[in-house]
């Protein structure tokens, strides 16, 4: 059914408007008693809910209860209380139109020109693992009314969400009343509240297996994804599954990929990764600088020991693991991954799954360095680095895991996949050419058939002693990135392994590694010429094993 259209001109006034009434109902109580304090001297009338009015009114300030209002006693445990025609037609009435003023006074309502609301604790309900009965139970159906509601009427109604935007309230008050544009603003920032709250709770049903589709049913384990995310990819006739992406718009950046493009950056509620990160120091991040910092952070977080990737144009310069023996493993592991390229590192992006130590911060200072994104920073490694104008610092939030899916936008809709981090151990490759590999080979061909993973396709990546020493990236076929592997590495390729992350179409690709001296080759197999790659490596004398697995990365 079609809307009647208002008149344009309704648009154009009633700007600053005067707070009279207030109804606040918050679960978080932060600064609470601060704007309560503010809107008492201002003489607004507060209208307030449960623990909400209990708090303001031990504060000593005048406030009435929502049922005073309503004329209705909460009811059912507190689900119903402001879902009123007392409440929301003193959000909704849009007071510059005569007809809703004279219904109102008809029905003996007050309108509220000041909304003060935040929802019940979902997310941490569910991140605190509590059970189902109690995160259901913090599924907000009044507060949400009531936000988009208010945000809807902003050209009469300011509407809070959140404790931040309280100092703007009390200045408001001070000057008089609300403008039209942080009424507006308000506005903008509830619809996303509320976007965000409802993306949280629709994601979480569809994790739940005792689903109305039956997906209680399934057997999860023939489908290989995680308990949380089975629900997306379970192919379960008939269902309806959505998938939500929506954030909160952090900041506006400098630009995007070049400089005539716009760009911004977004964080997800429920997320906890590189936007989330605190920056220590350093010039504004770059649209470029994130995506760099993503591709580094998980390189880097690919390894369960401590690893070090340096990452120029989203691919490694160089990837390397401590060795065991190491004083300073994280310092060791950088001087690693920077001997693989030191002319591409320069001017490069650095991720460490462990802690950024001083002897790190030493080396990285002597080196031309963008970005480096670690767990944290040891105070002497801050007071080298920080002498460096430049270089950006971001530590990771506390509870910072990799993700576990990840999105990628095409025309008209997007692509959700699981995160490409499962690595077959060398305990369940195939052993198709050579003699079995020592202890120490088979660990070097581990570490490289990780780390491949990390280079766009098609990669070849050659490592010793737990490090990349030559990366082939990007090319269109697998022997251009066999000669580029090659060529990078020089006369470290001989005695090295390789990894490819898919298999060998032909025996050229792999010709070239033998005629550099690689000593072992680990790859997935399943090429319908194996056997002749088969046959060239055991004529070369070399090792092959056979993981059964691809690791693409595009």
């Amino acid at each position: 059914m079609a809307v009647a259209s208002k008149d344009a001109s309704l648009y154009e006034h009633r700007d600053h408007i005067a707070v009279r009434r207030a109804l606040i109902s918050v679960s978080d109580k932060t600064g609470l008693l601060e704007l309560a304090k503010a809107l008492h001297e201002h003489g607004v009338e507060m209208v307030s809910t449960g623990s909400t009015a209990q708090q303001i009114r031990d504060a000593g300030y005048e406030v009435t209860d929502v049922a005073a209002v309503t004329g209705f006693q909460e009811a059912l445990d507190g689900r119903v209380k402001t879902l009123h025609p007392a409440v929301h037609a003193g959000l909704l009435a849009d007071l510059r139109l005569q007809d809703h003023r004279d219904q109102l006074a008809e029905l003996g309502y007050a309108g509220f020109e000041l909304v003060v609301v935040n929802l019940y604790p979902f997310t941490e309900t569910v991140a605190a693992g509590k059970p189902a009965a109690d995160v259901i139970e913090n599924i907000d159906i009044g507060g949400p009314a009531m936000v988009r509601a208010s945000a809807k009427n902003h050209a009469n109604v300011a509407i809070v969400v959140s404790p931040q935007r309280y100092s703007d309230v009390i200045a408001a008050l001070q000057q008089g009343g609300t403008s039209l544009d942080l009424r507006r603003a308000l506005a903008t920032e509830a619809f996303i509240h509320t976007a965000n709250y409802d993306g949280a709770v629709a994601n979480w049903m569809i994790e739940q297996e005792e689903t109305a589709w039956g997906a209680a049913d399934i057997d999860v384990t023939s489908h290989n994804v995680d308990d949380e995310t089975d629900m997306v990819f379970a192919p379960v006739e008939n269902a309806v599954v959505t998938y939500s992406i929506s954030g909160a718009r952090e900041a506006v950046l400098r630009y995007g990929e070049n400089s005539h493009q716009r760009a911004a950056l977004f964080t997800d509620p429920d997320a906890s990764g590189i936007a989330q990160a605190t920056q220590l120091h350093g010039k504004e991040m770059s649209y470029n600088n994130y995506v760099d910092a993503d591709a580094a952070l998980r390189a880097a977080y690919d390894h369960a020991a401590p690893a070090v990737a340096i990452i120029k144009h989203a691919n490694p310069c160089g990837i390397a693991i401590a060795p065991a023996d190491a004083a300073d493993p994280i310092a060791a592991a950088h001087e690693l991954a920077h001997a693989c390229d030191p002319v591409s590192a320069f001017g490069g992006v650095i991720a460490a799954n462990r802690v950024v130590t001083a002897k790190m911060a030493e080396t990285v200072a002597e080196i031309f360095t963008e970005v480096i994104v670690a767990p944290g920073f040891e105070p002497e490694a801050l007071a080298i680095l920080t002498q460096k104008k430049n270089i950006r610092l971001l530590a990771l939030p506390a509870d910072f895991t990799p993700a576990k899916t990840e999105v990628r936008q095409v025309s008209g809709g997007f692509l959700v996949q699981e995160v490409d981090n499962n690595f077959k151990p060398a305990s369940q490759w195939q052993l198709a050419a050579g003699e079995p590999a020592d202890a120490a080979t088979l660990r070097d061909l581990e570490f490289a058939w990780a780390a491949c993973r990390a280079v766009k396709s098609n990669a070849i990546l050659l490592a010793a002693a737990g490090a990349s020493v030559g990366v082939g990236m990007g090319q269109v076929n697998r022997v251009d990135s066999a000669r580029l592997a090659v060529s990078r590495a020089g006369e470290r390729a001989a005695g090295s392994v390789a990894a490819s992350d898919a298999f060998f179409p032909f025996a050229d690709g792999l010709e070239v590694l033998l005629q550099a001296g690689v000593k072992a080759v680990v790859q997935p197999g399943g090429s319908v010429r194996d056997e002749e790659v088969i046959a060239a490596a055991n004529a070369a004398g070399v090792t092959m094993y056979f993981t059964g697995e691809r690791h693409f990365f595009h």
